[in-house]
């Protein structure tokens, strides 16, 4: 459970980040301030953003409508964290993709692949997510490649693994993308540990695998 004192230093940070123009902050300062939620990133950024509104921001994201609320709420906090305390557990993993267009590469995966964006950083785009049902990946911007292509190919180094839950799943995602034209490296095979996978090849060179099971 935060002390007030972190508290503090959490909303100084938020302050920090907005004054230095760090694209991230503006969705959390958009999705939790109501004032600023018809605001472009930009416009967040350019907007005037004082340490109250950060620690606004910081009582939202625990639960509460003020500062005010979160300082006198801190006991009833403590209080139930020490009864409802439970081991930590992490909800959601996501893997990093490197990509020379971040606009390409948004619109192949919502086109091709049935993706929704879930957020796009930067002017121009730097850094975004997509996902599709539980599978998310990251997309970040580079100039140059990061993995030689040759070497990737010729491995077969994957960039990412996603699974899907049953054997008719696996087939109708590859069915699916196989008709909106998709690139594959691997098309849909039953391998000798008893799973089905397939290899899609994105406008990068990145392999994805999707897997599922063969019964």
């Amino acid at each position: 459970m935060p002390s007030l004192e972190n508290l503090k230093k959490q909303a100084k940070l938020v302050l920090r980040w907005h004054r230095e123009r760090y694209y991230p902050v503006a969705a959390q300062i958009r999705a939790l301030l109501p004032r600023f939620a018809h605001l472009s990133d930009p416009e967040v950024l350019a907007a005037s953003f004082k340490l109250a509104d950060a620690q606004e921001l910081v009582a939202r994201q625990h639960g509460f409508e003020s500062w005010q609320a979160l300082k006198q709420g801190l006991p009833a906090m403590a209080d139930r964290a020490d009864h409802t305390r439970t081991r930590p557990v992490i909800s959601a993993t996501a893997a990093e993709l490197f990509v020379s267009d971040i606009n390409k590469s948004c619109d192949f995966f919502t086109r091709k692949l049935g993706f929704s964006i879930v957020f796009v950083y930067g002017e121009p785009p730097f850094y975004a997510q997509v996902k599709r049902d539980r599978g998310l990946l990251n997309l970040k911007h580079m100039d140059e490649p990061v993995i030689d292509p040759q070497l990737r190919d010729r491995e077969s180094l994957l960039s990412a693994d996603m699974g899907l839950e049953t054997a008719e799943g696996i087939k109708q995602l590859f069915l699916e993308f196989q008709a909106a034209g998709v690139l594959f490296a691997q098309t849909l095979r039953k391998e000798p540990w008893g799973a089905k996978t397939f290899i899609v090849k994105d406008p990068d060179g990145n392999l994805l695998l999707f897997a599922g099971p063969a019964e």
